[in-house]
């Protein structure tokens, strides 16, 4: 089968596995995904997730196939405590992760409260430490050392996240690595874009030079205030990253985080890595998000808008339900939907004709039709929106009673 199309389910661009494109890619294994939404994802200006909240979340990331889930950071308070040791306790497939500053008292938290691992976060950004710590790197190693030896004493998988990493200077990010190694050697170490200002083409410069100094695995951890999120963890992928950190629509700070649907259908489609995740139980997971975090999504959203599989164009409109694929880049059915046809300004006699025999309304002869669809448009022009299925069967009604058939 090709890469780029399966069983009718998408058709991606075949030239995203040219050999020409692969080579330059450097892969060190399956993808994981690590969701941070009940931690970063509460960080939302005005989203707070209630221990209820964050154990109806874990479950349904669980049964999207998410890896690894951030549950949240113990020591904020005693609620956030008992969902992580809620969420820790429920047995579910994903490994449970806590969030902690480089304080022993935030490790013995996570240990407290079940969790399996634990991300260890402390500035590394020059404006960070010039403007806000007042610290330098050397104290960000000394703080750094004795956490990250706790943490593994402890057997949780330990997670080093030195933030803003892609606004640090070159020399405190190389002497903190090594230093690292040398003296408190963690699991893994994230590259963390807190900004969201580095190019895709710098965050795969830092994978390999992560890589280079420190032989650990890498994970990606960015911000979306260019816009770039999703592209710079693909591009950190690229050059051998090998987990991502989302949030379920690309919620979090400012402009917020990679968007975990968008990675899970990148990754799995267009590079064709396999995450194991399942798309169909995306939009549920959205869905449930949107509701307990009051957070409304664009209907045109990647992979999970609410119109993303609706035309209203009438070229081409009977195959969004024929050969949604000649339309769409992925069915309709792979996140558990249906292609759908509208009328307004932009449609033409093919959606017409469509929208007759969807509502059972019989055929019109070609003056009727001509008719019935100049009125659509003029409707449709002057609410400056869609024509819902009942103002059709009027016009339809009003237009043959006017001696049309």
């Amino acid at each position: 089968m090709d890469s780029y199309k399966s069983d009718g389910r998408w058709w991606v661009s075949p030239y995203n596995f040219k050999p020409e494109v692969l080579e330059g890619r450097d892969r060190a294994g399956k993808v994981r995904i690590h969701d941070a939404t009940l931690r970063d994802g509460e960080q939302t200006p005005g989203v707070v997730f209630r221990k209820e909240h964050k154990v109806a979340i874990a479950k349904a990331l669980d049964a999207v196939g998410v890896d690894r889930i951030e549950a949240g950071m113990p020591a904020v308070s005693e609620e956030d405590f008992r969902a992580v040791e809620e969420i820790s306790a429920l047995g579910l497939k994903a490994r449970i992760f806590s969030f902690a500053r480089t304080m022993t008292e935030d490790i013995d938290k996570a240990v407290e409260c079940g969790a399996q691992g634990v991300v260890i976060e402390i500035p590394i950004g020059y404006p960070k430490l010039v403007h806000q710590s007042k610290w330098t790197w050397e104290d960000v190693l000394r703080k750094s050392i004795p956490v990250i030896n706790y943490a593994k004493s402890k057997g949780l998988y330990t997670v080093y996240f030195p933030y803003d990493a892609t606004r640090a200077r070159e020399e405190d990010l190389d002497a903190l690595l090594a230093g690292i190694m040398k003296e408190s050697p963690p699991d893994s170490v994230g590259l963390v874009d807190t900004m969201g200002c580095a190019s895709p083409e710098a965050v795969a410069y830092l994978t390999r030079k992560y890589r280079d100094i420190t032989g650990l695995p890498v994970e990606i951890h960015t911000h979306n205030d260019f816009g770039l999120a999703v592209a710079t963890e693909l591009a950190a992928v690229g050059a051998g990253a090998e987990v991502v950190h989302s949030c379920v629509n690309g919620l979090g700070e400012r402009t917020g985080n990679a968007a975990l649907e968008e990675l899970i259908l990148a990754l799995d489609l267009l590079y064709g890595e396999g995450t194991g995740c399942d798309p169909a139980a995306l939009m549920d997971l959205s869905a449930l998000v949107q509701e307990i975090s009051g957070v409304r999504l664009a209907q045109n959203k990647p992979v999970v808008g609410s119109e993303n599989y609706t035309r209203e164009s009438g070229i081409g409109v009977n195959l969004v339900v024929e050969e949604p694929l000649a339309m769409f880049a992925t069915h309709p059915a792979l996140t558990g939907r249906k292609g759908k046809i509208v009328l307004g300004k932009k449609s033409g006699k093919p959606s017409l004709t469509y929208k007759l025999a969807e509502l059972g309304l019989g055929d019109l002869d070609d003056e009727t039709a001509a008719s019935v669809l100049a009125e659509v448009k003029r409707l449709g022009n002057e609410r400056r929106g869609l024509v819902d299925d009942e103002d059709f069967r009027a016009i339809v009604a009003r237009t043959r009673a006017r001696g049309g058939k």
